[in-house]
């Protein structure tokens, strides 16, 4: 029974990777901080459909994909999972509540957001913010209103590279300095007239997201996955997580965007085939446990 890789996902603070047979349904392992990592490609890359409530339909026809895309999907199913898609603004009517946010990646790397609020702060681990503070919520419109408020008045954006992001990840400031930047631009945000009546305020409370990312114990990022192609290697110490980034012991940060839709097995002790990366730019002792995830 083949399972295939839907990538790396965010459940009760913690990382897990997502699998998908078909027939069989879904499941998901946990990861550990120290454990020893060890994968081969085998195949082609396929599309695995689309996701929605908690259930996934597959593609109707298994299309393959570039296995050097961070998108894992065909551009059918693209479509169709854009077509029920909040930050694509083709669901103005989901009447769930929403929460605004403002999440610290960086030095200056700051964005404002939305969420529903029955998903917690997924999104923020999902996102890799280092930091976070709610700032309201309320209808899905007066939200979005919200959101764009800020991004104008802070000078702030709603997106920002995941390239950037990791960049920095591995040199940061002390946690003091990055919570009180947030809280700053909580204040000022706060102070802003124009918000949406139906959009409660939030007392500024900030998260840091340290220890669930394990940043503590990551080593420089010097190398990042590009893709990967059949027979190739990814093998390593697992030293933390963030996004939908694994960073290893070694210096090299997988993407785990790039392992969804591959068939991925543990390898044979002679591959030495290595899954291609680029050189990060500058600037930017649990036991070991051997296998596949």
């Amino acid at each position: 029974m083949t399972w295939w890789c839907t990538g790396l996902q965010w459940s009760g603070g913690r990382p897990v990777v997502g699998w998908y047979g078909e027939g069989r349904g879904e499941r998901a392992g946990v990861l550990l901080y120290g454990q020893r990592l060890a994968f081969v490609a085998r195949g082609e890359r396929r599309c695995p459909g689309v996701r929605r409530a908690g259930k996934r339909t597959p593609c109707p026809v298994r299309a393959a994909v570039s296995g050097r895309t961070a998108s894992a999907q065909c551009p059918e199913c693209a479509r169709l999972d854009r077509s029920f898609s909040v930050a694509a603004d083709t669901n103005a009517a989901d009447p769930r509540t929403y929460r605004v946010y403002l999440a610290w990646f960086g030095p200056g790397l700051v964005k404002v957001g939305i969420t529903a609020e029955e998903r917690g702060s997924a999104r923020l681990l999902e996102q890799g913010a280092v930091a976070w503070a709610w700032l309201g919520r309320g209808p899905l419109m007066a939200a979005r209103r919200t959101e764009e408020l800020l991004r104008a008045a802070l000078g702030v954006p709603d997106r920002i590279a995941y390239a950037r992001k990791r960049a920095v990840r591995t040199a940061l400031p002390p946690a003091a300095d990055r919570l009180g930047e947030v809280a700053e631009l909580h204040a000022r945000a706060a102070a802003l007239p124009g918000w949406p009546q139906s959009l409660e305020r939030m007392a500024c409370e900030v998260v840091d997201h340290a220890g669930p990312f394990g940043l503590a114990g990551l080593p420089p990022a010097v190398r990042v996955l590009t893709g990967m192609v059949p027979g190739a290697v990814v093998a390593g110490v697992l030293a933390g997580a963030a996004g939908p980034d694994l960073h290893l012991a070694d210096g090299l940060v997988v993407d785990s965007r790039l392992l969804a839709g591959w068939e991925l097995a543990v390898p044979e002790p002679a591959a030495v085939t290595a899954a291609p990366s680029v050189e990060i730019p500058s600037g930017g002792a649990p036991v070991e446990q051997d296998g596949l995830f």
